[in-house]
Formats: C-alpha cells, structure tokens, sequence
C-alpha cells in the first residue's frame, strides 16, 4: 500500500476561498497542497464571474455602437466579430491564469492539476491530468469543489447537447436564435449579451417572472427592459420536450398557461440552476455529511460533520458570489487563529450584470413579510437621478425599506452603475446608522449615488 504524502494542510479545490486559504496557511509556513482538476483560481476567472463580464462589456460597446447616432456621432453599419470577442475573453482569463500561478509561487503552496478522490479520512488519491496518482494526506482538510450547471430531467434535453454557460462563452458565432432555459441571473446576463451580439433569443422561465429571487416589481421592470431589446418572454412555461441538436435546429414543445406551444431555433442554453460538485469524490469514506440537494453541511463556522475538515463557497450552501466565497476564507481564516468568526447574519450584496444591472443588499419587501418585519418602503424612478440623463439611460428605479427603528434593512437598485452605488447603501447599514444620515449626506453631483438623496427623501413617515 502507498504510503501517502503528508502536508499540513489540503485543498480540494482552486475556488476563490480555497485559493486564498492556500496561499495565506503557505505563507505561514504550513506545507499546503491544493489540488485542481481543471480551473486554474476556480470557476470565476476562467469560465464564469469575470470571462461573462468581459463578453457583456463586449456587447455593450456593440449596442453603444448601434445606437451612436443618439450622441452625435455618425457611424456604418455594425457588425460583429464574435471570434475577436472570444479572443478578448480568453486574452484576460490567460493573463488571470498567469497572475494565479504567480501567486501560488510566491506563496509556496504546490498547485497540483488532477482528481482527488478520498479513500479514507483526510487522505485524497489524486489521478494527475499529466499522468500517474499522487496520494495525499493533511491533518487539515478544506473543500472547495463548487458546482456545475444543472440540466433539467427533460425528454431530449441531454441528448440536444444544450450549451451551459461555459460553452456560450467560447462560441465564436452569434446563434441565429437563441433558446435560453432559465430567467435568472445568468440566462439573462446572457440572454441580453448574445441580442446585443445579434441573435434572435427567446428566454423560457418555469415562474410567473423573470429573477424570481426578487420583488414582483422588479421582475415587471426587467420583463419592459427586455422586451423593449426585442427578447421574446414565456414564463410560466413548463418545458415537455426538446427535439433536435443545439448547434443546428432545435424545437422545444412547452406547457404554458394559455395552452402548448412550440418553439424553433438554433441553439440552447440551459441556465437553470447550480449541482454541488460533491458526488463521486468519496466524502463518505472522508466522514463528511451531504445535504439532500448534496451540499456539505456545515456549522457556522463552516466546520463540516468531520473533524479538521471545513467547506467553502458554493459546495457548502454559501451564497453563490465570488465575494461570499471569499468571505468564507476569512472566516476560516480568523477561526484557525483562535477567533470566534460566523456566517450567521452576514450582509452579502450582489448584482446581476444587465444593462441596466440589477444590485440588492439586505431585505426585500417579500422577505420581509415573510419574516414578518415591518418596512417604510421608497422608491425613485432612475429618471429622477439626474445623471441618467446625461447617459441617456433612465430605465428602472431604486428602492429602500426602512425598519420601525430607522434603519436601512434592504436596498435594490436596477440601474446604472447599481453595483457601485450598493456598496454606499452597504456601508450604512454596517454601520448601524439610520437612513437620516444617508439622506442628508452631501453627495457628489452629477453622480448616480446622487440618486439615493431623493430616494430616501421619499420614506413615509411612521404611521401613527
């Protein structure tokens, strides 16, 4: 039998927490190993967060161009040359994936490219993507294996070979039309991106709105939003088969409330939903304790049911943001050292990357009546931040709910730059402070953080 390499610490994983726990243990003389099947710094710079965000960009700067006439500049027809496009994203995950190795160099944990299986408790067997097994023992363990887009259980739907999100990325060809299952946030991220590219896309969504996560008011705005782009909408639809090869001609029979239908296109991206990367990497021999959607359970200090082992990120039902990832690390971090750090109650932000992007922190007014908390709820309309009329961008609105004890408890913003102007919102509810001192800050002019003046000008008074 192998004896096995003995390190001090194992990652299973090259994720956003997983990375940065790797260096800092390394840098703190610990021998650290991460081992990683594919996704050198995870899933964020290679194939999701940040290679989606360059496409988009990419499609923003098409739509700016299409519609340059409106700023007084004349220019020809537009067209796209989506092979250039990719080579833009993949320049930037090349120069990440350099920055990455850089890092792991200079910290001293060894960055080991293969499949790590458990057979026992702590101890991983690696098959190495060069060739040959590692075996690989560490008196402390951390999981950070992720998740993989899920393909629903529908007739035909595997064997159409549907794109994910990975493969949408990499196509050097806009679809001629574009099927897009699923009306959250990366359907439609990606939805409006291959539009702006010029395909016809249809997104399909199973609930009564598109970003079911968020207030019925904000699924009506974005329903405008999209159709106002030319995207065509059936919600409430229930996929029963798909015919055809993505690629070349699919047909996708739906179930909707007005009766079945049928819809043709080229291509399928299935946006659906997320699937733990926990099965067939042996957690039962490792004593670790699944969920039944096949999360790793963990406590709030993200300790899982085997001792001097700990999940990270997605795999254990953290949220699923690259920051919440990272947060992770740190409670990891501080508890190592004696701390008392939890994820119970954080104040996890998040934006979805539209045009206009949509960004949340805190409560939403449904959220908030199900727990069963009493708000003061305002609203403004972007037009009422004068900084959009400068861009020319005045669709969508912000909102605030206010608690009985003057407290911002929630804030959502679908407009330009959202995800900047949530960061102000965050840090006022950090600090404990009532919505006064926001309102009656002196903020700079002409800026979209402007916005949150007026907006907050518009609480309702307590009600006597």
């Amino acid at each position: 039998m192998t004896q096995p390499e003995v390190f001090d610490a194992l990652v299973l994983g090259s994720g956003e927490g997983g990375k940065y726990l790797a260096w800092h243990l390394a840098r703190s003389g610990q021998r650290t190993a991460v081992v990683e099947r594919r996704w050198i710094g995870g899933s964020c710079p290679n194939i999701n967060c940040l290679p989606s965000k360059n496409e988009i960009w990419s499609a923003k700067v098409a739509d700016l161009a299409r519609h340059a006439s409106r700023f007084g500049t004349q220019t020809g027809p537009v067209t796209v040359d989506m092979a250039q496009v990719r080579q833009r994203k993949r320049e930037m995950v090349d120069g990440l994936i350099t920055m990455h190795l850089g890092n792991y160099k200079a910290s001293g944990a060894e960055l080991i490219m293969g499949a790590g299986r458990f057979t026992a408790p702590k101890t991983l067997d690696v098959r190495l993507n060069d060739g040959g097994t590692r075996t690989l023992s560490a008196s402390q363990v951390f999981l950070n294996v992720g998740t993989h887009a899920a393909i629903p259980d529908v007739p035909g739907l595997a064997a159409a070979a549907p794109m994910t999100n990975i493969e949408a990325l990499e196509l050097d060809r806009a679809p001629r039309h574009l099927i897009v299952l699923g009306g959250g946030y990366v359907g439609l991220e990606l939805a409006q991106a291959y539009r702006r590219f010029g395909s016809a896309v249809t997104v399909i969504e199973h609930g009564p709105q598109l970003a079911a996560r968020e207030d019925p008011d904000v699924g009506d705005e974005l329903r405008q939003i999209f159709s106002d782009a030319g995207i065509e909408l059936v919600l409430s639809a229930e996929t029963l088969r798909v015919e055809g090869q993505s690629g070349d001609a699919v047909r996708l029979q739906l179930r909707t409330p007005s009766g079945e239908r049928a819809i043709e296109g080229s291509d399928i991206l299935v946006a659906a939903g997320r699937t733990p990367n926990t099965a067939g990497i042996g957690l039962e021999l490792a004593g670790v304790e699944l969920g039944v959607r096949g999360y790793i359970q963990v406590n709030e200090r993200l300790e899982t049911s085997a001792p001097g082992v700990w999940a990270i990120g997605e795999c254990a039902g953290s949220p699923q943001f690259t920051h919440a990832s990272f947060d992770d690390f740190r409670v990891i971090r501080d508890n190592l050292a004696g701390g008392q750090r939890s994820t119970r109650g954080r104040l996890v932000p998040y934006c979805m990357f539209t045009d206009p992007p949509l960004a949340r922190v805190g409560l939403s007014e449904r959220e908030a009546q199900q727990q069963g908390i009493a708000v003061r709820v305002a609203k403004l309309p972007m037009r009422g931040v004068l900084r959009t009329r400068t861009i020319g961008e005045q669709q969508g609105f912000m909102k605030a709910l206010i608690g009985a004890d003057d407290r911002i408890v929630g804030f959502m913003m679908l407009g330009p730059e959202a995800g900047e102007v949530v960061a102000a919102v965050q840090m006022t509810m950090l600090a404990g402070l009532p919505y006064q001192k926001l309102r009656d800050a002196i903020l700079v002019h002409p800026t979209m953080g402007e916005g949150l003046g007026p907006l907050l000008t518009n609480v309702p008074a307590r009600s006597a």
